[in-house]
């Protein structure tokens, strides 16, 4: 049950990053690929019926957490507080400015709002992946299970170690990497030119930076945290990750090649999910590490909930998950077809 419930949550947070990661990253990029009011209503219609939506997976990875690992919720809540804060700041501020922007007609108003949306988006990749980077390479965890961490301290991933290291950034700016170029490619098959078409130029540098970044990030891992990848050959999950991220890098490119957009965003959703799918199983059961002893580590064992819990959460997930899965199917489905920006006054 334990081992079910933590690839509950691994599910959960790939849907949010492949979900909310092409509204993060066409948020971080549009105001390079849209010049003026017309074309950011472009950017906003492309994403408009799907943000809001996509960023309930964030609260169900959390629910998740809470019913199935309250002890990790509770520790994690309590030491990453400040992160926290800065996420929760991010993605108030950006709602407010997706639905602010076209209450007023002045272009001081508007270009104000354009630029803390696209801040905001910015601001939580990097912050997303700086968090991940913070898992995987530990946290100071007392005997009794709870830890807190300043911004940063020596910018170096070992104790006593902040929030933020050289490490950590490495993580965030991955992150980000991977996200705007996610971002690009469903712009470039979503939105119309020349929003489209300037989205299509931006993604293949960025599909680039990404190919060069994914070893040395890894190379860094190993540094950091060098049971990671030595889990890697005794996980067959592990392996069927990694397949996946390879085979979507690779659909990336080839989709590029040809000149369809959809092929590379899709490529894109698999190289996000196959790098979380590989990422969780080898971390298994860890779910918090311990910088100062390995023994005092939270597991998917000593963090979970009752069996009984876990039960009884199951069958409301069984029922909960499959119609999340089919709002999305409709809702795609309703969206199809490029986006063209709504009319001032209308819309975003």
């Amino acid at each position: 049950m334990f081992e079910f419930w933590y690839g509950v949550v691994t599910v959960m947070l790939a849907a949010y990053v492949v979900l909310d990661g092409f509204d993060l990253g066409a948020g971080a990029l549009h105001l390079l690929v849209a010049r003026d009011d017309a074309e950011r209503r472009t950017v906003l219609a492309a994403i408009g019926p799907f943000w809001d939506a996509n960023e309930v997976w964030l609260l169900a990875a959390g629910g998740a957490l809470f019913v199935a690992f309250p002890r990790v919720l509770a520790a994690g809540l309590s030491g990453f507080y400040l992160a926290i804060f800065l996420v929760l700041w991010c993605l108030i501020l950006r709602g407010i400015a997706i639905e602010f922007r076209s209450h007023v007609g002045d272009r001081m108003w508007r270009g104000f709002w354009d630029a803390v949306f696209a801040l905001a988006s910015l601001l939580l990749p990097v912050l997303f992946g700086a968090a991940l980077g913070n898992v995987i390479r530990g946290v100071p965890l007392t005997r009794d299970g709870w830890f807190q961490l300043t911004l940063f301290t020596t910018f170096l991933p070992r104790d006593p170690v902040g929030i933020l290291d050289w490490y950590t950034v490495l993580a965030g700016v991955f992150a980000l990497v991977a996200i705007a170029g996610h971002g690009a490619w469903y712009l470039a098959w979503r939105a119309s030119d020349p929003v489209g078409a300037r989205a299509r130029a931006l993604a293949l540098p960025l599909s680039i930076a990404l190919a060069v970044l994914w070893p040395l990030t890894t190379a860094t891992t190993m540094a950091v945290n060098r049971d990671l990848l030595a889990a890697l050959p005794h996980r067959p999950l592990s392996f069927l990750g990694l397949l996946i991220a390879v085979v979507g890098l690779v659909a990336v490119f080839v989709g590029a090649a040809r000149r369809r957009p959809l092929a590379a965003f899709v490529g894109s959703s698999a190289f996000l999910t196959g790098m979380l799918v590989a990422t969780a199983s080898c971390l298994y059961p860890v779910l918090l590490r311990s910088t100062t002893d390995p023994a005092l580590s939270i597991t998917a064992q000593t963090g979970g909930a009752t069996p009984d819990g876990l039960r009884m959460a199951s069958r409301w997930w069984a029922i909960g998950f499959p119609l999340a899965v089919a709002y999305f199917v409709l809702l795609f489905r309703l969206h199809r077809g490029k986006a063209v920006g709504a009319p001032d006054r209308e819309g975003y």
